[in-house]
């Protein structure tokens, strides 16, 4: 996944460069609502309380209303009114909230990337995860700074980023936890392999190194067509670790799959 293709460049910075004509809080909104509503009903799993997974499906609203444009000025102010709504928050989890917390951090309606630099680490994959296997053999990595003073990594700046240096276009980037990491990781097939325990736990060590201090983690999918990478309609999976100061990134793309050609 190294040589950049002009029409996946566009069509990824396309879908990044004017959220707000596409995000849709008259729509958004009353959905999320909707959810939060359902989530405290006698079927929920967590009764009254909100737990992480109704809490994420829920925060979905906002960055598929009408497609993964982000969230939008008028859904980030409502975002944080309920960021600061002590009674909602008292609602969820302790994993609820802190996934509440981190959306709310890197979705923040800015549309204009900051200057994230990717270089191409040194070293193969299966050298830095200390294993060999499909998720080795199929991994892509990359890091870089954003300029001190220049910005902080957002949903926005992580999406152009990645379809900047890595090619394909991106969906948005979510939260995840490092149990979710791992499951990822060791769960998704990668071209009709299942990846081995080690080089998945020396993955796990390597990306978690960057946001071992920040707890910020994040994971998106992508999908390719006729990239340059591949004759082939391809999709795949990317991680980003993020530094406590939220401008040094360590992205790892895994290619997963092949689906045709058409």
């Amino acid at each position: 996944m190294k040589t950049l293709s002009m029409t996946s460049l566009l069509s990824g910075l396309a879908l990044l460069a004017a959220p707000a004509a596409f995000a849709s809080s008259t729509t958004s909104i009353p959905a999320f609502e909707a959810s939060i509503s359902t989530a405290q009903g006698p079927n929920s799993p967590g009764g009254t309380a909100i737990v992480r997974s109704e809490l994420r499906a829920a925060l979905e609203a906002f960055i598929y209303d009408t497609g993964p444009q982000g969230v939008d000025s008028t859904e980030r102010a409502y975002l944080t009114t309920r960021l600061n709504d002590t009674p909602f928050q008292q609602s969820l989890t302790g994993t609820a909230a802190k996934y509440f917390a981190d959306f709310h951090e890197l979705n923040d309606a800015t549309f204009t990337s900051y200057p994230l630099y990717q270089g191409s680490v040194a070293g193969t994959a299966a050298s830095l995860f200390g294993a060999t296997g499909p998720l080795a053999a199929n991994a892509d990595i990359r890091e870089g700074y954003i300029p001190n003073g220049q910005g902080i990594a957002n949903q926005a700046t992580l999406g152009t980023a990645f379809t900047t240096y890595f090619e394909p276009p991106v969906g948005p980037f979510q939260p995840i936890t490092v149990k979710e990491l791992i499951e990822r990781l060791a769960t998704i097939p990668i071209k009709g392999s299942t990846p081995t325990v080690d080089e998945v736990e020396g993955a796990v060590a390597y990306i978690t190194q960057i946001s071992r201090n920040s707890n910020r983690l994040y994971a998106a999918d992508w999908t390719c067509r006729r990239c340059s990478f591949s004759p082939w309609n391809t999709r795949g999976y990317v991680i980003a670790a993020v530094s406590t100061d939220r401008r040094f990134v360590r992205m790892v793309s895994v290619w997963t799959a092949d689906y045709g050609n058409d």
